[in-house]
Formats: C-alpha cells, structure tokens, sequence
C-alpha cells in the first residue's frame, strides 16, 4: 500500500483533511513572507500605523457587530482611498525592500557583534559630561527598533566604532560636521552632520534649533536624543515627543542604561535566532 495512501485513509477515518507536500510548502512560504513583512515593517515608520491600522480594524469589527450604520459607512468608503495612500506614503520604504530582497541583503542589518553596551554608555556619557563643561552644542540620536536611514542619508557617512574622542571631535565648533545631528546605530556611528525635523509644537522660547529638531525626529520615531546647548552646556534627552532637560551625568546614564538594554535583549534576541 502507498504509504501516502494510508495517511489519507487514517486521517479520513477522523474526517481530517490530508496535508501533502505541496500544502505544507504553501504555509512554510505563506509564514515566511509574513514574519520578513511584519520585520521590515517594524524597522520603518510604519509600525507606529500599522498599530494605527489595528486599532481600525476593531473598531470597524465591533461596528458590524452591533451594526453601527455610520461607522460601517466611513469604513467602507475610505478603504480604497486609503490602501492607495498607504502605498503613496510609504513608496520609499516599499521600493528599499524590494531592491534588498532583489540583491540578497537581509533586511535587518548588520550582525549582531555581542553586548557592549556598558561601554557604550561610558563612551557617550564621557562625551556629553566633557562637551557640556566647555560649551559645546551637541545632538546625538540613537536608533531604536524604527530606522533613521533616510535620516543618516542626509549627512556625512562615518561608519565608526563609538568613542567619545571621536564624538567630541565632531562636534567641536568650527569643524566641517559640528552643525547637525549624529546618528548612532548601536555599536556604530553612522553619519554625522545629518538635518533633522523641526517640531511643530509649541515649545519653550528658550529652546533653540537644536532642541526643536530633537523634539521633531522624536515625534516620528522611537530613538533617544541627546542635545547639549551650546549657550549653557545644559544636557537633555527627547523620548516620544517629550523632552527631559537638565539631566545629570547619572541621569543620563540611567536614560542610556535603560534603552540600550532594551535594543541590546532585542538584537541578542534576533542574532540568536539566525544562528
């Protein structure tokens, strides 16, 4: 008897649908498009709106099922219009993906090298403790899970390990990077002299350009900045639209301790799983 054959009887006897080959290779590459797809989308702008997207949906379930007319007929008529902006607003991001899938690059970056983020820390927070004492304006942004590549784009490439001599030299004045924003990428240092967006909001009249541009790449992401003014050597960090001034070395390195440790577990976890 073909051994297929007796699988498709037991399971018959059941009445379970017999899985061949074909049927298991159609889930592995049905799963494998949505784990590269859920990936890609966490290390762009969209994961903050897909979440938004999420939230709709709900809504949109719990309208059909108490069958709130209204809210059925703002779902159903915007729902074109916005699959179409969604592929308009994020082109960029879409055409990026396509051409990494096409050159075989991995879309989640460089390797994971190990847990350095003790020194890390010590690098950064000996830069701003020695910037801030002589005046120096500064503006560090370090990655998280939502990339700044098209922010990195904008500025010098550097592609160097982190220490703080390199990080006071590029921010000292009158050198060709000291005017704009750092970007830290973990255990590197991507790009210097990168342009930022300016906030919107409503701030303090004291806060100068450099705070406001914190305060903008904030908004639309989820790195840590580091800003120190140059006309009082004042530290602060923006998180999530929110700026903290005044921070104190320990303050600072609590703030570094806390998000490096996040995206450390989080890469160790992701290089781990590629082993």
């Amino acid at each position: 008897m073909n051994p297929f054959s007796f699988i498709y009887e037991s399971l018959s006897m059941f009445h379970m649908p017999f899985i061949g080959f074909s049927e298991m290779l159609d889930i592995i590459i049905l799963c494998g498009i949505i784990y590269y797809i859920l990936r890609w989308i966490r290390q762009t702008h969209a994961w903050a709106l897909l979440k938004g997207i999420a939230i709709v949906v709900l809504v949109a379930l719990i309208a059909y099922v108490f069958e709130l007319v209204t809210v059925i007929w703002l779902v159903q008529n915007t729902l074109a219009m916005g699959l179409i902006a969604l592929v308009i607003l994020f082109q960029p991001e879409l055409r990026k993906a396509l051409e990494q899938l096409g050159r075989g690059v991995q879309l989640s970056g460089s390797d994971y090298k190990g847990d350095t983020s003790g020194n890390i820390i010590d690098e950064i927070a000996g830069a701003v403790a020695n910037m801030a004492a002589h005046k120096t304006g500064a503006l560090i942004c370090l990655e998280r899970e939502v990339t700044l590549s098209d922010i990195a784009k904008t500025g010098i490439k550097i592609d160097a390990c982190i220490t703080r001599q390199l990080i006071v030299n590029v921010f000292e004045k009158n050198t060709p990077l000291h005017d704009g924003a750092m970007v830290i990428r973990y255990e590197r240092i991507v790009s210097a002299a990168c342009i930022l967006p300016l906030t919107a909001a409503n701030v303090d009249h004291e806060l100068g350009t450099r705070h406001r541009a914190a305060l903008g790449i904030s908004e639309i992401s989820d790195a840590l900045i580091v800003v120190v003014s140059e006309e009082t050597g004042a530290v602060s960090a923006a998180r999530n639209g929110k700026l903290s001034r005044h921070l104190s070395d320990s303050d600072l390195r609590n703030m570094l301790s806390t998000e490096i440790y996040r995206e450390t577990k989080r890469r160790l976890r992701l290089w781990k799983n590629r082993k």
